[in-house]
């Protein structure tokens, strides 16, 4: 097996940068602190070669130089799971990614049962990788080797399995729906990272409450979060859900009782303790907090196109054995509810559909939504 390159100064950066334009294919992991930190940023990217693993450690060197490698047409890049790398390499530096292939979305669209990486190697090559760093704080230095090793071990096998896969995909006869689905995934883009005290909703378990504690709920959800900022930390690590939803069930009035809460963050108790008191017992005179729209954004109208086509998607996905996103997404169902289009020339103006995709499904598509008329 391979050892790894550590890659940490701009000299070995140039060097590595200089060893992956040789080859037509690369593998491409990263790993980022979002566990621990509420402002997440990409700590370690991973590449290997068929034969080097090279380790980035962009707290040590500028990475920009890695942009026209993820750019490239001619460098075909595997990622498992792309979606959250790219994102957060977007986010973080602003790259731009050409000529992916994914081996999550490839065992998606191949219909295979397990899709994780570690079921993928285990049971397509007999390779068993190390769990114990899944939850690792990658923003620590310096990184002990244990936690390199599992780094690396995550593209060291990537082009073994694309080749599997490839092959897969040509006995189905869908290399071109899978090479359609990873240029989609090149186009995504990250979303700003912004903070609505309506989102306190999603919390699982809202429903239940009755109008004063959805209130309660709101204010220690809208306090978790400015808690969370100030110290940096992931908004769950501060109070989980499931803690804030004891808090307004329960209503406790002292720090002791307090607590006794599972999953509320102790050193938020010793310093703001009393604050979360006042906010749990602070006057909220006739609060009857609504959701608009469900929570969805869609009008009647809409939301009933938009189920009617989630449900043919989903009926589709069933037939041919495959996750009902490898056909489309509900992003794109709801932008097609949205716009409503009565014939295919409208649907192809919006441009909602990747190329294969509007091939093989867009009049189907006008049909259903006609009969809905």
């Amino acid at each position: 097996m391979a050892s790894y390159v550590l890659v940490s100064t701009p000299q070995s950066l140039e060097n590595t940068i200089a060893q992956l334009r040789r080859h037509p294919v690369i593998a491409v992991d990263t790993e980022s602190d979002s566990l621990y930190r509420f402002f997440e940023k990409v700590c370690l990217v991973q590449i290997s070669t068929p034969n080097t693993d090279f380790i980035v450690d962009p707290l040590r060197v500028d990475i920009s130089p890695l942009g026209a490698i993820f750019a490239s047409e001619t460098i075909e890049k595997i990622f498992h799971a792309a979606e959250y790398d790219i994102l957060s390499l977007k986010r973080d530096y602003g790259f731009s990614f050409a000529n992916l292939f994914d081996t999550m979305l490839s065992a998606k669209i191949l219909g295979w049962e397990k899709v994780g990486l570690g079921s993928l190697l285990e049971t397509r090559l007999g390779v068993k990788l190390n769990k114990k760093f899944q939850q690792y704080n990658w923003g620590r230095r310096p990184l002990p080797a244990q936690a390199l090793k599992y780094a690396y071990m995550d593209t060291h096998y990537l082009h073994k399995l694309r080749t599997i896969q490839l092959d897969a995909l040509a006995a189905q006869k869908r290399v071109a729906e899978a090479r359609a689905a990873f240029r989609r995934l090149t186009r995504i883009t990250p979303a700003v990272k912004t903070f609505s005290p309506a989102d306190f909703w999603r919390v699982k378990g809202v429903h239940s409450l009755s109008d004063h504690q959805k209130a309660v709920l709101q204010s220690i959800y809208i306090f978790r979060d400015e808690y969370a900022r100030k110290f940096d930390m992931p908004p769950f690590k501060v109070m989980s859900d499931a803690a804030m939803i004891h808090l307004v069930q329960t209503m406790p009035r002292t720090l002791s009782a307090l607590k006794k809460t599972k999953g509320v963050y102790h050193r938020l108790l010793k310093q703001y303790g009393h604050d979360l008191l006042a906010q749990l017992h602070q006057s909220h005179p006739d609060a009857h907090p609504r959701r608009r729209n469900g929570g969805n954004g869609m009008s009647p109208a809409v939301l009933h196109r938009y189920e009617y086509l989630r449900s043919w998607r989903n009926s589709l996905a069933a037939e041919l054995g495959v996750e009902p996103d490898v056909i489309l997404s509900n992003d794109t169902l709801r932008a097609i509810a949205q716009m409503n289009p009565s014939n295919i020339n409208q649907l192809q103006t919006n441009a909602v559909l990747g190329e294969w995709q509007f091939g093989a499904y867009a009049q189907t598509i006008i049909d259903a939504l006609n009969a809905l008329r």
